[in-house]
């Protein structure tokens, strides 16, 4: 997939993301700094149902682009991460205690911003 396409569609996701709710959502490029991946797309849910329901909109954006995860969910320390590797991207939805603890973002800074929402978590 062609890199504008790529990162249009995991814009796209955010925005999605976004209005269903998840908190501070953030799209970093890490091209620049991961061999694996390309994009992080996170996300904050404020409990596990909600997080259940962001995952069937992530579930039915990627179905409807034809994006398929390379492996099965995962459900990382219980119910307080839900990682979702698709290869080029993969999208990271936490609580907000998971979210502060592992600060992907402050890992990742020198990770090119290319989407971050108004709304906070």
């Amino acid at each position: 997939m062609e890199d504008t396409v790529r990162s249009r569609l995991v814009t796209d996701l955010a925005e999605l993301l976004d209005e269903r709710n998840g908190g501070d959502t953030l799209v970093l490029d890490i091209r620049g700094q991961s061999t694996w991946t390309d994009y992080f797309v996170i996300t904050t849910a404020t409990s596990v149902t909600h997080m259940q329901g962001l995952y069937r909109n992530i579930r039915r954006f990627l179905e409807e682009r034809n994006v398929e995860p390379r492996r099965k969910r995962k459900r990382i320390t219980d119910d307080s991460w839900l990682l979702v590797d698709c290869g080029d991207f993969v999208i990271h939805v936490m609580t907000d205690e998971t979210r502060a603890f592992y600060e992907l973002e402050r890992l990742w800074f020198e990770g090119v911003e290319l989407y971050h929402s108004s709304k906070s978590s």
